[in-house]
């Protein structure tokens, strides 16, 4: 039985999947490779890029006219910058995966008296040189993870690399391609023994591309979960469709994730008579985060960097200023997929990672605030929602000093806070959907909370003021009313967050206001 891969290589026979080839854009790649050009094939993890470079090494060697091999370098980090006790490694592994993918045992045979002949700054040199020279046909070498490498081990490797480049093809690798998260412009190295900072692109200036691998289209995302549909029957209906896609974005993992949790973990899912809905993959979607699955996990740890934060902070606070974040540190949220292009504007590069990005940075918070959805409840068991914003009014003014304090993300605190205040009360009956990037200046939540009569929606626009008051409220206005029509609600809230020294009488208020036929309650905080 097939299914959907959420760990490591995709293997055909078990499961779902895309044509690796494909995705490589095989055409191009391969006249890089006839131009015996050296480049980066870089990706997000979990993108499918291990996946990419074995079903290329497969495609090589059967054309008869390369040696193609395949090593992962993830496994020289423990070594940190001792290049004497990483090189062996690397070595071995190259060795190893020659022995296996080739069925040749020359490197294993002569990469230990290399070392001890040349040393380890320049047996990699020595053994490529002498190995392309074995076999008429050429070399061409991946390199799975080097950007794992640290310090003054990267740096041997790169200049290993770029010194036999000359060489090539008769006593070097036709092509070597690195693979890893980032580019190599992006590989900032430190070496502790010379206190030297020095960039990848310097080290291994004889890259002619960086070549990206790309998220799945709309289609191919469609493609994978119909391969489930013809084995089983089962089909996923039109909103599910377009519910992963928003969710996911066509991120290779998250939508293996969610068409494995629809249909392999939630209890419905895996009655092959019954559809796959949208509803099910949002229960798929929350149950993933609940769990903290290791992908987001580490995508979460991303967050504490400091030049993850500088990005994705005015982000979250809807700064107006995009201009003003460092260039070189926008690269590298790119690069980690964190962050995409979304017509024309850097945004958080999905939904899901839109919702986990502020549940992250808020989880303590959530956990320890002492507030009961009960509190909130109407007696039909929907929300009362001016009772709710009174609530957090009221929270606010008397802890914000104190939980504030408590975010690393200080400038998009207020709107983390109130997110989550809102994520405590709605755990386990409804659930938040959020928006905002930059340069839109705001923050819009809608709160879905379910109830004997159906769904509730709540609309909450957040807005700090930066400008003069009436400035603010009227611009609050006509984005609260956009959202609301957009979402198709007559009613909703703007929230403005006065971050001055202002006394605290001053800045709680609460006025309603009618906006183009819309009731909109504006409350200062």
């Amino acid at each position: 039985m097939r299914f959907f891969n959420t760990a490591g290589p995709v293997n055909p026979a078990l499961h779902y999947c895309l044509d690796p080839l494909r995705r490589l854009e095989l055409d191009a790649l391969l006249l890089l490779i006839e131009q015996q050009k050296y480049f980066i094939l870089h990706a997000p993890r979990q993108t499918g890029k291990t996946s990419c470079l074995l079903a290329l090494v497969e495609f090589l060697n059967g054309t008869g006219r390369y040696r193609c091999v395949y090593a992962n370098w993830e496994i020289g980090q423990a070594a940190r910058e001792d290049v004497a006790a990483a090189m062996p490694t690397l070595l071995n592994e190259l060795a190893e995966r020659a022995r296996l993918i080739l069925d040749d045992p020359w490197p294993a045979g002569r990469w230990p008296t290399l070392l001890r002949e040349v040393g380890p700054f320049g047996a990699l040199n020595g053994l490529l040189t002498e190995w392309s020279q074995q076999d008429s046909r050429p070399l061409v070498v991946l390199l799975d993870e080097v950007d794992a490498l640290v310090g003054d081990t990267l740096i041997a490797v790169l200049r290993q690399l770029r010194g036999g480049y000359d060489k090539r093809p008769r006593a070097f690798p036709q092509t070597v391609i690195l693979c890893g998260v980032r580019d190599v412009r992006d590989y900032r190295i430190h070496s502790a023994a010379t206190q030297e900072i020095i960039t990848g692109g310097s080290a291994f200036n004889v890259k002619a591309e960086s070549l990206r691998l790309g998220n799945f289209t709309a289609d191919d995302m469609a493609a994978l979960y119909a391969e489930h549909t013809a084995a089983t029957g089962q089909r996923f209906t039109k909103d599910a469709l377009e519910r992963a896609w928003t969710l996911s974005r066509g991120q290779p993992w998250l939508v293996n994730a969610l068409g494995y949790e629809t249909c392999f973990r939630t209890p419905g899912g895996r009655d092959r008579a019954q559809p796959i809905t949208a509803e099910w993959l949002d229960e798929a979607k929350e149950a993933l985060i609940l769990r903290r699955e290791t992908h987001l996990d580490q995508l979460a740890d991303k967050l504490s960097e400091l030049r993850v934060r500088r990005v994705i902070e005015p982000i979250l606070a809807g700064e107006t200023t995009p201009e003003l974040l460092p260039p070189e540190d926008v690269d590298y949220v790119l690069d980690l997929g964190l962050v995409d292009r979304i017509d024309g504007q850097l945004a958080i590069a999905n939904a899901m990672y839109r919702e986990i990005i502020p549940r992250q940075l808020t989880y303590s918070t959530t956990l320890t605030i002492s507030q009961e959805p009960v509190w909130y409840l109407r007696p039909d068991g929907r929300l009362n929602d001016d009772k709710l914003l009174a609530g957090f009014q009221e929270f606010f003014r008397e802890h914000s000093k104190h939980w504030l304090q408590r975010f690393d993300y200080a400038e998009a605190g207020p709107q983390l806070l109130l997110q989550a205040f809102l994520q405590r009360l709605v755990n386990g009956g409804g659930r938040v959907e959020r928006e905002y990037g930059l340069g839109r200046g705001r923050t819009d939540l809608l709160v879905l909370w379910r109830h004997s009569g159906g769904v509730q929606k709540i609309v909450i626009e957040l807005k700090i003021l930066r400008k003069t008051l009436e400035r603010t409220f009227t611009e609050g206005l006509e984005q609260t009313g956009q959202y609301l029509d957009r979402v198709g609600e007559g009613a909703g809230h703007l929230v403005i967050f006065d971050r001055s020294d202002r006394h605290w009488d001053e800045k709680i208020y609460r006025r309603t206001e009618t906006y183009q036929g819309r009731r909109i309650t504006v409350w200062g905080c």
